[in-house]
């Protein structure tokens, strides 16, 4: 018999009782994906989460479609003033900042800001 041949048995319910060799390969599955996928997916969104809500006036921060600025004014409704140039402002979502490029930035620059 050969490898090959086993793993047909095992899959087939064969002689050596393989309907639980299936269970066990299933949940083997599940949990690197949770642990490969989901898990960090899930990490990444509550840094991001939390880095907006910590965003303050006078951050550097860089957007995502790549606009620099300095943040001037937080509103209420998730939106916030960008100052691009001095004198120019542009109205944001909160969402629209990027978490990766903005701390490249202010690495960059120099600047440490820590997210936990």
């Amino acid at each position: 018999m050969n490898v090959a041949t086993i793993f047909l048995m095992l899959g087939e319910g064969g002689a050596e009782g393989g309907g639980g060799f299936q269970f066990i390969f299933l949940g083997l599955m599940i949990l690197v994906f949770w642990l490969f996928m989901i898990r960090p997916q899930a990490k990444k969104q509550k840094q991001q989460k939390l880095f907006i809500q910590n965003m303050q006036k006078g951050d550097k921060v860089v957007t995502i479609s790549g606009i620099h600025g300095t943040v001037n004014k937080i509103n209420d409704d998730n939106t916030f003033m960008l100052e691009v140039n001095p004198g120019s402002y542009i109205k944001m979502e909160k969402s629209a900042v990027s978490l990766e490029m903005t701390e490249a930035l202010n690495k960059s620059m120099g600047v440490a800001k820590p997210i936990k």
